[in-house]
């Protein structure tokens, strides 16, 4: 296992979080102000410049009744920070985002209220009033071109999906700004950097691919109405002691790393959304009844960690099945490890205590025990790594600009270049980023191009 160095500093990407969250239209409470805890923010937090946009969202009843047990028992609850407008505001672009609505369908839809923090009514709108701005669609980058001394790329190759025809975009400068995947298949098709190969330990390109994991429980209240259609993407309570929390020995328990506990009510779809007590049959009348009386009686609290690179986790092109363009495709290897079983084991225990406080009519406890990662359902699309950033050519893909260190005016961005996972959605960081390296860019690389 190996943890490695990013290469940049929290004081350094802070304003660009700042920047990040206003463009966003974040809604949260601050913990630190500067070096000054706030009341009913995450205490673990590192010190803000300032407080987010926009006040927390409203509380919903399972994220209520939770944040009032986790504080009795000794827990620090505070609103999950989510890019889910508050209220109405306009950000320093001039992108005007209407107050959220609570109507449930925040994850997989637009929002009917311009309310979430979404490219399409912030970046994008205002990029395309500019004059040197283009955006073409149903365009599938197929190769980053390099010169003939391979340390430069040149632009690259694409292919309209709708009518087939292949396209060369030359280009000075090349940012890679697609999902983390794409971003680490196109670098080994391309041939740019070397592959990663697990039994050496030797290359960058698909080292360091990380995931998240986490284990839960379900409450089941007679007589409670937690209305799970009235909610927002980001309504959950949050408690950060056994992640952010330097004080939490995590000695006894024997990992690395944390996790957090939260409950809310998020985007629980009329129809994937179906919690049912244990017992309950699987199928039939009986299985029909429960999911009907309990879709209102039921709510959760779950735990989500980060995963720890490891050798045996890695990215790397198929050796058998092809793309649609005759590209092998990339292919994962990945399973969970050691610390992420007793991470979970630790997790579910203080669930499951958490559950017994709460005194629910019944109850569907945590489970730690030890399991295989498979893709089957739906967990998250929090994936990281593959092009990890670093301080040498030798232990990373690219600088702390996200900067290619093979070809200097080549740039990646997201998740793609973080060298582990975190127990937080990677939203914000990568957002955070983008900036940081837009500002290097404008200010920096184009007055003097070359390695950063």
């Amino acid at each position: 296992m190996t943890i490695q160095d990013w290469g940049i500093t929290y004081a350094e990407l802070e304003p660009y979080y700042d920047k990040f969250e206003k463009v966003a239209a974040v809604s949260g409470k601050a913990g630190n102000i500067q070096g000054q805890k706030k009341t009913g923010g995450n205490p673990f937090e590192a010190p803000r410049s300032g407080e987010y946009p926009l006040p927390p969202l409203k509380h919903i009843l399972s994220s209520k009744l939770f944040g009032e047990t986790s504080q009795k028992m000794g827990y620090n609850p505070f609103p999950r920070p989510s890019a889910n407008a508050s209220q109405a505001y306009t950000n320093p672009d001039g992108s005007k985002f209407g107050a959220c609505q609570y109507c449930g369908y925040c994850q997989r839809f637009g929002c009917e209220a311009n309310a979430k923090g979404s490219p399409h009514m912030t970046v994008i709108p205002i990029a395309m009033k500019k004059p040197n701005f283009e955006l073409r669609t149903h365009a599938w980058v197929t190769k980053i071109i390099k010169d003939s001394s391979g340390k430069k790329v040149t632009g690259v190759l694409y292919t309209n999906v709708t009518t087939g025809e292949e396209y060369e975009q030359p280009a000075a400068l090349v940012l890679m700004c697609a999902y983390a995947f794409n971003n680490v298949h196109l670098m080994l098709l391309s041939g740019i950097g070397e592959p990663y190969d697990p039994a050496t330990g030797k290359g960058i390109i698909g080292k360091n691919y990380a995931y998240d994991t986490g284990v839960g429980g379900n409450l089941f209240f007679e007589g409670k109405n937690f209305n799970p259609f009235i909610s927002a993407g980001g309504t959950n309570t949050v408690i950060d002691d056994f992640y952010g929390n330097w004080e939490f020995d995590r000695s006894k328990p024997n990992f690395v790393g944390g996790y957090i506990v939260s409950s809310g009510h998020n985007t629980a779809l009329p129809i994937g959304y179906r919690p049912v007590p244990p017992g309950t049959p699987s199928w039939g009348k009986d299985w029909k009844a429960a999911t009907a009386k309990y879709y209102q009686q039921a709510m959760s609290i779950t735990t989500r960690s980060g995963v720890l690179p490891n050798r045996y986790n890695y990215l790397d092109l198929d050796t058998s099945y092809k793309n649609a363009f005759g590209q092998p495709l990339m292919r994962l290897t990945f399973d969970f490890k050691d610390n992420e079983h007793r991470m979970g084991m630790h997790g579910a225990d203080i669930v499951n205590q958490m559950i017994s406080a709460m005194n629910p009519n019944k109850s569907s406890k945590a489970s730690g025990a030890k399991r295989n990662w498979g893709f089957t359902p739906y967990q998250s699309t929090h994936n990281t790594g593959g092009t990890i950033m670093g301080t040498t050519p030798g232990n990373s893909a690219v600088n702390k600009y996200q900067q290619s260190w093979d070809c200097h005016n080549l740039f990646l961005v997201g998740a793609n270049v973080f060298p582990h996972n975190s127990a937080y959605q990677p939203t914000g960081l990568v957002g955070a980023m983008a900036y940081w390296t837009a500002d290097a860019i404008k200010n920096k690389y184009l007055k003097n191009p070359g390695l950063l």
